[in-house]
């Protein structure tokens, strides 16, 4: 299973910094054997050492996971392969399945990924072990779904996280359901806790399905692609393990901070100027 590429890492920070390894091992503060030991991979970097080179290349403005991304994104599209990112709070252990995902997921279990870098890393980021699988995925063959932020998604979301216990034998849920039977894999947006919130407002009776949606459409997250199949997941290949830094993923927290301060008046207008307008869940329902 992919890891980090230590040995490529430090070359390549290296090289960028113009530093010989004997200037790269002082300014982390190591024995210069360790580094070459590192680029021709006789011993692995410890913990402490792996946080030590990668923030030497951040505090140096080497943003090297997003260099990676972008290359990759350009190798593949070649190759008419998308590029797409797994957020993992530990190592991913062996082939890749559905069955370690959690049932109340958005849509259930499967295996999920989002289409940014920064927003797969900014899910794990407070968890301590956590890194980011940048992921090679070719759709030939499969069948799939795609949803928009619209009144089926926040339904389908608020039914497989639990929330319409009293309403799931309603036909109109049925249906939506049914629709994911034999479906390989899904395109849809990304719904955080914070826009579930949103939802479960919905759900509650306290505001519209329109309210709902462009509240939710203010705290875009962008999409997220859910491989719900065997076949689905045969088409799906690890390309590389990527390291967070604590100063990365610091930098991915803040910028999601002031995105919200942004969406948080984007929702205040939208629950404003929508009020009244749409139908209430007992109205659908």
């Amino acid at each position: 299973m992919a890891n980090y590429r230590i040995n490529e890492d430090v070359r390549l920070i290296r090289e960028l910094l113009d530093l010989s390894q004997k200037q790269f091992a002082e300014k982390i503060g190591v024995d210069v054997v360790t580094v070459a030991r590192w680029e021709t991979e006789e011993i692995t970097a410890s913990d402490k050492n792996m946080e030590k080179i990668y923030t030497c290349a951040f505090d140096n403005k080497i943003f090297l996971n997003e260099i990676k991304a972008q290359l990759y994104e350009e190798d593949l599209a070649n190759e008419n392969r998308k590029v797409l990112y797994h957020g993992a709070k530990s190592i991913i252990d062996g082939a890749i399945d559905s069955k370690h995902s959690r049932a109340n997921n958005d849509f259930g279990q499967g295996f999920y990924c989002g289409e940014s870098f920064e927003q797969s890393s900014l899910f794990v980021s407070g968890f301590d072990n956590s890194s980011v699988y940048i992921i090679g995925f070719d759709n030939k063959g499969l069948s799939s779904i795609e949803y928009k932020v619209d009144q089926e998604w926040m339904l389908t979301i608020a039914y497989y996280r639990g929330r319409l216990k009293y309403h799931e034998n309603h036909p109109l849920i049925r249906k939506m359901i049914k629709k994911l039977d034999n479906i390989d894999y899904l395109i849809a947006p990304i719904a955080d806790n914070r826009m579930f919130r949103i939802i479960d407002s919905f759900i509650e009776g306290e505001i519209t399905d329109e309210q709902c949606k462009h509240c939710l459409a203010a705290t875009n997250l962008g999409f997220q692609y859910v491989f719900k199949t065997n076949k689905a997941l045969s088409q799906v290949q690890i390309l590389e393990r990527c390291y967070l830094c604590n100063k990365e993923k610091e930098r991915y927290q803040n910028r999601r901070l002031d995105d919200n301060r942004i969406s948080d008046s984007k929702i205040k207008m939208s629950l404003r100027q929508y009020r009244g307008q749409g139908q209430y869940i007992d109205e659908i329902l």
